[in-house]
């Protein structure tokens, strides 16, 4: 089940306290204290969690070293300050801010320096499920993941982006706590890191442009009420996330989620103004639509109108 976590490690705790919580929340591990003297008193965490992907935050306060497997899933750590330095089967990687480091599933792995001024977010994506969508979104099933992120570059930082807005979401967010609305956020975290991630080409040309076009909005029209990611709509077409982006660029001028957007707009006024509808919120969510300030801004750029005012019309 999708749930919102947000924590505290509590009281004034020791290293062990320190350690086991966010070992609970984020990876198991074996944590050591590189400062003589040094206490866990300024240790902090915050989880979010949304299915088979959850983001953290982490700082310790002080100089520390982990040794971790990861078992099971890939650890995708973003320092926002200070000195992230990672060992992985012998290779070294030094993240600070504008980079990422990401840590393999089930491998050894040493961070040999966490820096005291060095508070992490890390996003943890279960294995099974992001092998999953790098078919989906790459074509490329035994494509390589790099041990390295460039947040700087427009998908790096695009993806990050996407990241701190849900992490920064209140506790009490009831979408969050949907299990299908923090299913397709996990989804879609994970597609945007693959596109950033990712660059090879999967080399899917052999469906012309328009065709792809013609599949993905039959698909779309046909049920638009479907919680759709990016892969989802790819997949429809049998392409790559990028293959369908480019070809949607070219000929429609638009994104497909853009698409999908006026495909349930008009879904909505069509309901309102049939006179049969009992509220905007219920049509609206009905149509897949779970913000409703966005929803009503998209609709009166769209019809001129406040949905309110087409159903008190009709």
């Amino acid at each position: 089940m999708s749930q919102l976590q947000q924590l505290r490690i509590p009281g004034d705790p020791d290293w062990d306290a320190a350690s086991s919580a966010v070992s609970e929340a984020y990876f198991p591990h074996v944590l050591s204290p590189r400062e003589a003297g040094s206490t866990a008193a300024d240790a902090d965490l915050g989880v979010t969690v949304l299915g088979p992907l959850r983001i953290a935050r982490i700082g310790w306060g002080s100089e520390v070293s982990i040794h971790s497997d990861h078992p099971g899933a890939y650890g995708i750590n973003v320092p926002l300050g200070g000195v992230l330095e990672t060992s992985v089967a012998g290779h070294t990687v030094v993240s600070t801010s504008g980079f990422a480091t990401v840590n393999p599933p089930d491998t050894p792995t040493d961070i040999t320096r966490w820096s005291s001024t060095c508070t992490i977010v890390g996003v943890k994506i279960d294995r099974d499920f992001l092998h999953h969508e790098l078919c989906r979104v790459t074509g490329l099933p035994d494509a390589s993941i790099p041990d390295q992120l460039d947040l700087r570059s427009p998908e790096g930082s695009s993806w990050f982006r996407l990241v701190q807005s849900i992490a920064g979401q209140p506790d009490d967010d009831p979408l969050l706590a949907n299990p299908l609305v923090a299913e397709q956020l996990a989804g879609s975290l994970t597609d945007a890191f693959l596109l950033a991630a990712i660059t090879d080409d999967p080399g899917d040309h052999q469906l012309p442009r328009p065709r792809i076009v013609t599949r993905v909005l039959d698909a779309l029209r046909a049920d638009p009420a479907r919680a759709w990611t990016a892969a989802d709509m790819a997949e429809s077409a049998g392409v790559s996330v990028r293959r369908l982006q480019e070809g949607f660029r070219e000929y429609v001028g638009k994104t497909p989620r853009e698409c999908l957007t006026e495909i349930r707009l008009a879904a909505v006024h069509d309901d309102l103004a049939s006179g049969a509808a009992v509220s905007v919120t219920d049509v609206a969510m009905k149509w897949g639509f779970t913000h409703t300030g966005r929803f009503a801004a998209a609709f009166r750029q769209r019809y001129g109108v406040a949905p309110s005012q087409v159903l008190r019309e009709a």
